[in-house]
């Protein structure tokens, strides 16, 4: 039997303010540093092992090893998350609630969502004729705008730009301290009653979505136990389809910046040779920030890699190291879209919403939307739009969580061309 090694310690009392310092390469700088894929530390007082890599993706994807129950923070919770939402979950009760997004993602639905972010896009850029935008803003709320119409979630033309707005402090606010995060809580209160409301409403026959819809599906669901869905655990699994829908915005202005710093992507979105918006889209996911890590529990004690990971500590998955992993990718620091043309499809070393299988896992299931609603709306810039990029501040700061180019992306003379 080979001796158990010891992991490697971040000897400091405690990292948590390096980690809010360093943001997004904590864990891939402490790996270089010791020269190793797994490491121990201290974070808000407690014991954490920190892992990267595409062999730590597959142990930390394995349920025999991890459980996920009661390990988001409540500051996630109360932000990000809502409290006792699908990512909570484990066993059974994980693959019953995942089953109902699931469900909702099929292959009519899909084909229905691809068009109605077409038509929003067509919609909302009309009134941006000649006009100068912020596009992370206006993409939040397009995104609002096709994530709610797709959900089956009323949505009054007066409240968009405020709902909009609260879904994307709650996005924004999980990796803030302050002001940032107690606007992200309020935003998840205020989303939720809102939310809430309408799961009455339907509950009372007042307003009626299309049986297909998430409202529809989420408000009649019934668990294991033929019971329905409390009022609240229902708000919060119809906010985690619209969420992350809106978080698309993000991608969209990252894309951007992608198509201003490398012309050729424009002209190869246009041609869609090898079904390059494929390619461009996993790009854009792989290579800029997103998901600075993910955390799960040891479910009971094992050996990986002759290290020992003792029972019921806190372990953080590298997410953004991964896909930065020069094991895994060559030139991990350039972007190159073209390097997916090959791909083995391989979900333990590309793991921008998570790793494993997206079916029965832990895997975000909603993926397959982001890709679809991606590529359309990249369609949509590179074959549709004229406008000029002005100088602007594209410098996104990795210490922040989540972050994004400081100018949010200013274009101007906005015009929609046939």
């Amino acid at each position: 039997m080979n001796e158990i090694k010891k992991i490697p310690c971040d000897k400091t009392i405690d990292n948590s303010l390096l980690l809010l310092f360093e943001g997004y390469p904590f864990i891939q700088n402490r790996c270089k540093r010791y020269q190793t894929d797994i490491f121990k530390t201290r974070l808000l007082g407690q014991k954490v092992i920190c892992m990267s890599g595409e062999e730590a993706a597959k142990a930390f994807y394995d349920d025999a090893h991890f459980t996920r129950k009661n390990v988001a923070p409540k500051r996630i919770q109360k932000t990000l998350f809502g409290k006792n939402g699908v990512q909570g979950l484990d066993g059974r009760a994980h693959k019953e609630r995942k089953e109902i997004f699931m469900s909702i993602i099929n292959y009519e639905n899909l084909k229905t969502l691809i068009q109605y972010t077409r038509e929003q896009w067509e919609i909302n850029t009309k009134k941006w004729n000649n006009k100068d935008i912020v596009l992370f803003d206006e993409a939040q709320i397009i995104m609002c705008q096709v994530a709610c119409r797709w959900a089956g979630v009323p949505l009054k033309s007066t409240e968009v730009t405020q709902r909009a707005r609260d879904l994307g402090k709650m996005i924004d606010g999980f990796g803030g301290v302050g002001l940032r995060y107690w606007e992200g809580k309020c935003a998840r209160k205020n989303s939720e009653k809102w939310i809430a409301d309408i799961i009455t409403k339907i509950r009372s026959q007042k307003i009626s979505p299309q049986k297909c819809t998430a409202a529809y599906t989420i408000a009649w669901h019934r668990d294991g136990n033929n019971r329905i869905l409390s009022t609240q655990i229902a708000a919060v699994e119809l906010l985690n389809i619209i969420r992350p829908i809106v978080a698309i915005a993000t991608y969209i202005t990252f894309g951007a910046l992608a198509i201003h710093k490398n012309p050729a992507c424009r002209l190869n979105l246009r041609s869609n040779t090898n079904d390059y918006r494929q390619l461009f889209v996993q790009e854009v996911r792989r290579f800029y920030p997103f998901t600075p890590f993910v955390g799960a529990k040891v479910r009971k004690s094992f050996i990986w890699k002759n290290y020992f990971l003792d029972k019921g500590t806190l372990v953080l998955l590298d997410v953004y190291g991964t896909n930065h992993s020069e094991k895994s990718w060559s030139n991990p620091n350039e972007f190159i879209p073209e390097r997916f043309i090959n791909w083995n499809d391989n979900r333990f070393s590309f793991i921008p919403q998570g790793g494993g299988d997206y079916a029965n896992g832990h895997r975000c299931p909603g993926e397959l939307l982001t890709i679809e609603i991606m590529k359309e709306s990249f369609d949509f810039l590179a074959k549709n739009l004229s406008y000029k990029v002005p100088k602007q501040n594209f410098n996104y700061p990795l210490c922040r969580i989540p972050t994004l180019p400081k100018s949010r992306f200013i274009i101007k003379r906005v015009m929609q061309i046939n």
